[in-house]
């Protein structure tokens, strides 16, 4: 009796890849982003400029992490819509 062996996955593998990808970037696309990092009074300035020039209602600005590290020295992410309708 022949043993059975199944079918490489490798195609599989590929296209499950490929649509990881293509979801990814769905979703990184529809904000645009930037990280900073900055003095704690700095960190304050760039994120009230963010607020100002794009405000939260319209574009959905917030701070989306951040964290403090030695040096009182702050690491954030901004997010924001890339343009309001």
């Amino acid at each position: 009796m022949a043993k059975f062996t199944p079918p490489p996955l490798d195609g599989l593998r590929r296209r499950i890849q490929r649509h990881r990808q293509e979801k990814a970037g769905e979703r990184s696309g529809m904000f645009v982003r930037e990280t900073f990092l900055l003095s704690r009074e700095e960190a304050r300035e760039k994120a009230r400029q963010w607020f100002d020039e794009f405000p939260k209602a319209a574009y959905w600005t917030e701070v989306e992490s951040w964290r403090q590290l030695d040096g009182d020295r702050i690491e954030f992410t901004m997010r924001r819509l890339p343009s309001a309708d």
